[in-house]
């Protein structure tokens, strides 16, 4: 399973879902870097010192380091589903697919 860094916008439900299904997510508040206005170039440098994959819903700056910063330890952008659950499950299922995620950019979209 990944290991996930997911900023301060990813919903604790959302968390809990992917880590039901097995992931090791650590969020920016319990890693000491939530409400400080850290930004996001400076997220993503922690996460990939970390070894971990960056979730975000942030998908506009994400995108844009992705293609700044290739050595990252993998981005996970999706849109916001008020059915977190189903949510969990396409995130687990893209991630899941992937051997390693350095370098690499997963859009997670909402179904039509």
């Amino acid at each position: 399973m990944a290991a996930l860094f997911a900023d301060e916008n990813v919903h604790r439900v959302l968390v809990d879902g992917l880590r039901a299904l097995g992931h090791d997510v650590l969020t920016a508040y319990e890693a000491g870097r939530g409400n400080q206005k850290i930004p996001d170039a400076d997220q993503l440098a922690y996460a990939t010192s970390a070894g971990r994959t960056m979730l975000t819903n942030n998908r506009r700056h994400f995108h844009k380091l992705h293609r700044a910063f290739p050595g990252h330890a993998g981005i996970v952008t999706y849109t916001r589903d008020p059915d977190t659950k189903a949510l969990s499950q396409r995130i687990h299922n893209a991630i899941s697919t992937v051997a390693n995620l350095r370098g690499i950019l997963i859009r997670i979209i909402v179904p039509p």
